[in-house]
């Protein structure tokens, strides 16, 4: 990704270079009229300012939370140790998903962050404000969410971002990490992580 030239007049002072993925993400179809953000696992992109750190490569959590160092975690936005990416230069960025057991964030092929179990859950951005938290982020069916608190997520949609700033994506690429272990099998692939011999072609 490339972030690009000024950020939209009237964006807000957090967006300016700032865009991000969104993982096992909720359905286009069931995010509420008017709802801020997807209920997702956000990878979240950030260029530099210019001076100063700002890592890339985060963390945060709309309607969700992850496990680090065993222990629920519920920040809304957890910075990686990443560098510093100033102006319009291309920067890699991958994500190693293992359904709901882990999820490892890389830049430029330093790992910059790692953390285990996402779930639903923790409010939506302020779990401090209790229910109203969820209904100041415009969402309607917040008592279904708040029904699944706890519930892990394993699967879902992948989203791209818009916050005001212009930002390329390029080379977007997925590799699928479960399918035929037999090794007897023609589609058998040495990447596979997790079996699924179902899909075995012989």
């Amino acid at each position: 990704y490339r972030f690009l030239g000024d950020q939209v007049d009237g964006g807000a002072v957090w967006n300016n270079r700032n865009s991000g993925v969104m993982l096992h993400s909720q359905s286009p179809e069931s995010n509420d009229f008017g709802q801020y953000f997807p209920i997702s696992i956000e990878i979240q992109l950030l260029g530099g300012l210019g001076e100063g750190k700002r890592t890339t490569g985060n963390l945060c959590t709309p309607g969700t939370a992850v496990e680090i160092n065993d222990e629920i975690n519920y920040t809304h936005c957890i910075n990686s140790n990443s560098k510093t990416y100033h102006g319009d230069q291309w920067v890699s960025a991958e994500v190693i998903v293992y359904g709901e057991e882990q999820i490892i964030h890389i830049i430029e092929n330093d790992t910059v962050l790692k953390y285990e179990k996402p779930q639903i859950g923790g409010g939506f951005s302020q779990p401090q404000l209790g229910d109203k938290d969820w209904t100041l982020n415009g969402i309607e069916s917040k008592d279904n969410w708040l029904f699944k608190e706890g519930e892990f997520l394993n699967s879902g949609y992948i989203a791209l971002q818009a916050e005001s700033h212009a930002i390329d994506f390029k080379n977007i690429k997925l590799l699928n990490l479960c399918g035929c272990m037999d090794i007897e099998a023609k589609n058998f692939k040495s990447h596979f992580i997790k079996k699924d011999n179902s899909k075995c072609i012989y």
